[in-house]
């Protein structure tokens, strides 16, 4: 699986929320799966959250096809920092014009940080789903055991062609 290490003044610099073209390199074009965005250099889980290792912590948010699923999000319910989350257990909801989603963590470990703009502001989670629209950073307690059962742009990919073809 594809692991990017990303220093953390490249999530510091730049209005403190990268862009999309943050993950990629020059020239380098994100994979479509229909209308679909995945970007290299993150990991995905089936349950559409993705992550990022940073400087010895993660930060997650949703993928493309779940922002684009749920339609207009409305309210984002984010955990306290500090609480203690475990991978693929339930650590907040996304709530929707649509429907309401509950948000499972990648890994295991404590919450370090969580997006205080989707307080005000949780449309980001649609106008940048991988920018500034990000949900928490998790410091990891098992990131080599959780990684593990993480998917690749690739095998997310490839799951998502699954999954969009049975609609």
């Amino acid at each position: 699986m594809l692991e990017l290490v990303c220093d953390e003044r490249d999530w510091a610099n730049t209005a403190k929320y990268p862009t999309v073209s943050s993950h990629t390199s020059p020239g380098e074009v994100p994979l479509k799966v229909d209308d679909y965005e995945i970007l290299n250099g993150l990991q995905y889980t089936k349950e559409h959250e993705w992550i990022i290792v940073e400087a010895e912590k993660c930060r997650v948010g949703i993928t493309d096809y779940a922002q684009k699923s749920l339609h207009e999000v409305v309210y984002v319910d984010l955990p306290q920092v500090g609480k203690q989350v475990r991978q693929s257990e339930v650590f907040g909801t996304v709530e929707s014009v649509k429907a309401v989603s509950e948000l499972y963590s990648p890994v295991s470990g404590e919450i370090a940080e969580r997006n205080e703009k989707l307080v005000q502001s949780p449309e980001l989670v649609n106008q940048e789903p991988y920018g500034a629209g990000w949900i928490v950073i998790v410091k990891p307690s098992q990131l080599e055991i959780d990684k593990k059962t993480l998917l690749s742009a690739e095998g997310y990919a490839s799951y998502l062609k699954e999954l969009t073809k049975k609609k």
